[in-house]
């Protein structure tokens, strides 16, 4: 080789060897309970978890499902789609449950597809969707998973009778073991599965702790979650914190919730015992995070795993004089736990971020290396810093249909739900449709709905952490509240606004609703929207409202769809000479603004 020639080549050969090796796609192993708590300390009594992954990671302490009900919650987790989004807001038919999910579309483009399309291997043991059972787990199969373990109905929520299908095999019942057990014994099998093989893999065990033990058929008959012998004695002092919220003397609340009686005491003494009974469910689920973590550090592969915790929704037991259940918009139901460790994610760290389930889906695929182009979330922080980078202030919420109360003075009935002619509980509440945003900064904490009985709920979070003062139904008490020195209702029109928009947000404008209202982008939080120029602006929007209280998402049934945008051209801008006169401007009442524009 001439010497010139032979020069460039190992100027090139070099140059090869400085270029660094592209990394593999990091691991994924995703931990999702059922109906776990935030607020009755449920995390505080998981060691283990504390050791592995509250220790050697980072707590997301502001983190919110957007649905608190499991099946509309999962769907939601999964694809990145708020559930007016998909359609799918309820656990069974007509509005939620695997039947349904197949009709959308979803079990054919969610997360566990993506992630094949991104080269990764897929595997779940435990709960996928909610009606997905011994008769249906077939029409269709369920898609995205290159090894999966299904807890079937009607036996998903019984503790030591579960059933569940092997890769779409022929269902097997597994009576007189410990669900949670027989499903970590799943997932342990299916993670050294994907270690066996080079691709990068994505992990889910979704076991039934700490939900409660129910029977499907022949009756609808529940009780408090079963847990294993050898956590028998544990937590046996344990009582549910007494906070200004539970069983108050003086409640709060609107609609069904504002006429529910007190509890007595052999009532509160149930709850204390179902709680502790959650909590020792949960010690399986303890026990499995340390078998998990060890299984990674034999296979090397800890160093370049994410391991995600977190639950499909919260749980309220005794707090607002309820039952045990979930399903309502109060901090207990929808604030729950997440944390997240890996190679980028700060450990002992307590992130207080924004966040929620509609975010999952999006960072996942980032860490796949294949961003998602069309979501209603945003990506989690997860590296040093990050929290300061991430502006995000609110949280969309939203439920349609019943409220329906859980454990023995809670789920009866004598018919079956498979039956088409099935009826609720007498005792379920009505009226439960609602939507709902939190708003949240360093400066406020604001908890804000609109029932489909068109009631409203406005709760400052900063000084009634219990929300239990309904600042719109205490004469006078709105006038104390103050935010940017404005007035209460000059906040409350915002928050109408933003809730216009997210009510129907789609892909970006859920993630900058502000933007809708403010095109230019001069606004971007609340306290932005406050600015005295805009009040008019904010009194002419459209509010959200419902004309009567479904069960479904029928968007007919909820009121005005579209917001107002703060002009900016000549032919829309009423500020601007020459522009249409803006009908506003000729209501009676408003001469001095007509002299301002003229």
């Amino acid at each position: 080789m001439p010497g010139r020639l032979r020069n460039i080549a190992l100027l090139l050969s070099a140059a090869a060897l400085a270029i660094p090796a592209v990394a593999r796609q990091p691991n994924i192993l995703f931990i999702l309970t059922d109906d776990q708590d935030w607020h009755m300390q449920s995390l505080q009594h998981m060691p283990l978890l504390q050791k592995y992954l509250v220790s050697e990671g980072t707590l997301y302490a502001n983190h919110y499902c957007t649905v608190a009900l499991c099946c509309p919650s999962r769907v939601n987790l999964w694809t990145g789609r708020a559930a007016h989004n998909t359609n799918v807001t309820d656990v069974w038919a007509p509005y939620g449950g695997y039947p349904k999910i197949v009709r959308e579309g979803i079990n054919d483009d969610y997360l566990p597809h993506w992630l094949q399309d991104a080269g990764y291997n897929t595997y779940y043991s435990g709960k996928l969707w909610n009606h997905h059972t011994v008769e249906n787990y077939d029409k269709p199969f369920a898609g995205g998973f290159n090894g999966s373990d299904f807890l079937l109905d009607p036996h998903t929520y019984q503790y030591r009778n579960a059933t569940m299908s092997r890769n779409g095999g022929d269902p097997i019942n597994y009576a007189g073991r410990y669900s949670p057990d027989v499903t970590a014994e799943k997932a342990y099998s299916f993670l050294h599965e994907a270690m066996s093989h080079d691709e990068p893999w994505f992990v889910v065990h979704s076991p039934i702790a700490p939900h409660s033990n129910i029977d499907l058929v022949p009756e609808y008959r529940g009780d408090m979650p079963a847990y294993d012998d050898r956590h028998a004695n544990l937590f046996k002092e344990y009582i549910i914190p007494r906070d200004e919220n539970f069983n108050p003397d003086v409640q709060g609340g609107v609609s069904w919730v504002k006429e529910l009686p007190q509890l007595n005491d052999t009532v509160i003494a149930y709850n204390d015992e179902y709680q502790r009974a959650r909590l020792r469910s949960l010690q399986s689920v303890d026990e499995m995070v340390e078998v998990m973590v060890r299984i990674l550090e034999e296979h090397g592969q800890l160093d370049n795993t994410y391991i995600f915790y977190t639950t499909d929704n919260g749980y309220h037991i005794s707090q607002h004089r309820m039952h045990p259940g979930k399903e309502c918009g109060f901090d207990t139901d929808v604030h729950i736990p997440l944390i997240v460790r890996g190679p980028t994610v700060p450990a002992g760290h307590i992130s207080n971020a924004v966040t929620s389930h509609t975010d999952i889906a999006s960072t996942i695929m980032a860490l796949a290396g294949t961003p998602l182009e069309d979501s209603d979330g945003i990506e989690l922080p997860l590296s040093a810093g990050a929290d300061a980078l991430s502006k995000q202030e609110h949280v969309t919420i939203e439920y349609w249909g019943l409220a329906i109360p859980e454990g023995l003075l809670g789920w009866y009935g004598d018919s079956n739900m498979s039956d088409p002619g099935y009826k609720a509980p007498a005792h379920a509440a009505p009226n439960n449709t609602y939507k709902a945003i939190r708003v949240i900064s360093e400066a406020y904490n604001i908890y804000y709905s609109v029932w489909c009985t068109n009631e409203a709920e406005f709760y400052d979070l900063k000084t009634d952490p219990g929300e239990m003062k309904n600042l719109l139904s205490m004469e006078h008490a709105s006038a104390s509240f103050t935010l940017a020195n404005r007035q209460f209702p000059q906040v409350r029109s915002r928050l109408d606004a933003l809730m216009m928009v997210l009510k129907s947000c789609k892909g970006r404008s859920c993630v900058e609703p502000w933007r809708e209202l403010h095109p230019q982008g001069d606004v971007s939080n609340l306290i932005d929207s406050l600015r005295p120029e805009f009040d008019i602006f904010y009194e002419q929007q459209p509010k959200v409202s419902f004309s009567a209280c479904m069960l479904g998402y029928l968007p007919q049934y909820e009121g005005p769809m579209q917001v107002n945008s703060f002009a900016v051209d000549d032919e829309t801008d009423p500020w601007k000479k020459g522009s249409r006169i803006p009908e506003f401007l000729l209501q009676p009442g408003n001469g001095a603004m007509w002299s301002l524009w003229t």
